[in-house]
């Protein structure tokens, strides 16, 4: 059976067209920018997301730098956005923004708190 093979649009890679992971560079949406909230479709250089109104940039909280939410890791710094939810069963990474898990819907508490020091932290 033949199979069809896309191109990652972060790195490059083949990957098959139904992956939702490139195994190459580790990103979560290799074919496209998903909104953070929704997970609708977004494009870079959009004012706001059209599914939910959402922003689509934001600031590093590790550089103070502006940033696309569209991806998982900073424009300017490289370093991830990326949180672990804390729920054990899930654990799936999500945009530090978010306030639930957009998978298993439980609240994101402790990770908030440690980026909030951060940023206060880059802010002095």
């Amino acid at each position: 059976m033949a199979t069809y093979k896309q191109p990652c649009i972060h790195c490059g890679e083949m990957i098959e067209r139904d992956s939702r992971l490139c195994s190459k560079c580790g990103s979560r949406s290799p074919f496209g920018y998903r909104c953070p909230n929704c997970l609708k479709a977004i494009t870079r250089g959009s004012p706001a997301c059209s599914g939910c109104g959402r922003p689509l940039e934001t600031t590093c909280f590790h550089c103070g730098q502006p940033t696309f939410v569209g991806v998982d890791k900073c424009d300017a710094c490289g370093k991830s956005l990326m949180i672990r939810c804390e729920n054990k069963r899930c654990g799936e990474p999500q945009f530090f923004e978010i306030s639930k898990c957009v998978v298993c819907g439980k609240d994101i508490k402790k990770a908030q708190k440690q980026i909030e020091y951060l940023i206060d932290q880059n802010q002095q």
